[in-house]
């Protein structure tokens, strides 16, 4: 960490989606993005699955043994409102980054571009100030019933960024619960720890404050604030929706110290932006006391083998044919 760069503003959205609308959402983010940066935040980071939604309450026609035609019909729409990397909305999410002078991190529902039916998984890409596109993460395990709809990410989107302030990266929703996974990235040496999330419980924030205790790091925390009238009302699955609660996420998003102590939020039954302006000196501090990867570590006793490398179910390998003499 550059010690010239002691203090950093960031700015944490808690927002909707405009919900299976991909331009919507880009337009959104595009908005947000610059009134966060005018107002001086340097890094701006957007809640778990974005664009296009987070699709809470849809169960997209299913049942044990079956899938209904309309909830393939939603289906279609939600992976249309995908997005694949590279491709011209990359570009646009990198244009937004520069011309803001900000690091973005956005969380995508990412269209896997192998063939036209590829899978979904829920992801957060990271752009830097200069509009480069930094890498992804894909969510390593997706909880309950959106394994319906998303596949698996592997070890090698377990991305930390370097920036002029320290290391950045992080892990998405229930992830963060994955005790393995969490150490995983407390080995990349992580600063400012990134947890986008689609958990409004109050008791997420014991999560994320232990997260910045055991990591000794500064923690962001990002939930979107979701009412049922955003939901588009053409969905062939809508009726799904009838037994939920006008206010599908509360939010609860925040920004904590490596000290677990609240700098901003957290933010419930609102949409808005939280800024705090972050003292790096304090990681330093803070890992004299306990460092989960240096002193605290042991690793006579324990140590954790990370798979990275990109796992594929075919792998093509093409041969080379022995012509004789030549």
């Amino acid at each position: 960490m550059n010690q010239n760069n002691s203090m950093l503003k960031v700015a944490v959205v808690q927002e909707s989606s405009v919900i299976m609308n991909k331009d919507g959402c880009l337009k959104k983010v595009a908005e947000i993005t610059k009134k966060a940066a005018d107002n001086g935040a340097k890094l701006v980071l957007f809640p778990e699955a974005f664009i296009p939604a987070y699709p809470r309450g849809l169960l997209f026609g299913t049942k044990i043994g079956s899938r209904s035609e309309e909830g393939k019909d939603d289906f279609a729409r939600y992976r249309q409102n995908s997005i694949e990397i590279p491709s011209e909305d990359i570009s646009i999410l990198g244009e937004m980054a520069k011309s803001n002078n900000v690091y973005l991190i956005v969380g995508i529902i990412e269209r896997d571009n192998r063939s036209k039916g590829g899978t979904l998984y829920c992801s957060m890409v990271y752009f830097d100030p200069d509009g480069n596109y930094l890498g992804k993460h894909r969510k390593l395990k997706p909880t309950g019933s959106e394994r319906l709809i998303w596949g698996e990410g592997d070890g090698s989107t377990l991305t930390v960024i370097e920036t002029p302030f320290g290391k950045v990266g992080g892990l998405i929703c229930w992830e963060n619960y994955m005790p393995l996974a969490r150490t995983a990235i407390y080995g990349k040496g992580v600063d400012i720890y990134l947890a986008p999330t689609a958990d409004s419980r109050e008791l997420w924030q014991s999560t994320v404050r232990h997260i910045a205790l055991e990591g000794r790091c500064f923690v962001l925390s990002c939930n979107q604030f979701v009412t049922k009238d955003m939901y588009p009302k053409d969905l062939a699955c809508y009726d799904e929706l009838k037994s939920s609660p006008d206010i599908m996420s509360r939010g609860g998003s925040a920004i904590i110290d490596p000290n677990g102590n609240y700098l901003a939020g957290p933010l419930f039954d609102s949409a808005g932006i939280l800024y705090a302006n972050l003292d790096l000196s304090l990681i330093a501090k803070s890992r004299f006391d306990f460092d989960v990867i240096g002193h605290y570590a042991r690793p006579d006793i324990f140590q954790l083998i990370v798979n990275e490398e990109k796992q594929k179910s075919v792998n093509l390998k093409k041969r080379k044919r022995k012509l004789f003499g030549k």
